[in-house]
């Protein structure tokens, strides 16, 4: 009687352990997707990924580095705000835009391609300053000799021929937010 005692109390404390260790588990997100909804795919996925060049900023007047990708997606710039859309934008004004977090969409015509700022809009809201300095804008510029659409993050970059690619919503959706600090490791 002694022994039976002895081994239901055995298997009601390894029970209790085992429930235990499974709740713990189960309740600190250790078997919880790390996908952000609403987004597939890997960043690898999301367009092509380019070196980090860092973020120095320069003084005005410095010289600049050479990027590696064309419209650049990282380096040291001169740090100049954005403070419009659907214009054209310098190298300092896309740098700093990214490295704050927002996603770019270019695009070569003299307006935005149809459906282009309702897609700005669905994703990030309409165009502020504001959004932009956050780093939470998906900011619209012209820029001549783009065919399609260019989709640039920090380190990052995406050609889709319309505003309507899941491809361009994955990537905005994916990117937008994660500047220079929020690229590391992707």
């Amino acid at each position: 009687m002694k022994l039976t005692t002895a081994l239901e109390r055995v298997a009601i404390v390894v029970a209790s352990l085992a429930l235990s260790v499974g709740l713990i588990a189960l309740l600190s997100g250790f078997f919880a997707g790390r996908d952000q909804a609403g987004v597939t795919g890997t960043p690898s996925q999301l367009g092509a990924q380019f070196r980090d060049q860092g973020d120095a900023h320069l003084s005005p007047g410095q010289p600049h580095p050479a990027y590696d990708s064309n419209p650049p997606t990282s380096g040291a710039h001169v740090p100049e705000p954005v403070t419009h859309d659907t214009a054209e934008l310098n190298n300092d004004q896309l740098l700093q835009a990214l490295e704050e977090g927002n996603v770019v969409v270019m695009y070569g015509t003299r307006t935005p391609p149809p459906g282009l700022e309702s897609f700005a809009h669905a994703v990030a809201g309409p165009f502020t300053p504001a959004l932009a300095a956050a780093g939470q804008a998906v900011i619209l510029a012209r820029r001549p000799g783009i065919r399609g659409l260019v989709g640039l993050a920090w380190a990052h970059l995406v050609s889709v021929s319309a505003a309507d690619d899941p491809l361009l919503k994955s990537f905005t959706q994916y990117w937008l937010g994660r500047g220079a600090a929020g690229s590391q490791g992707a």
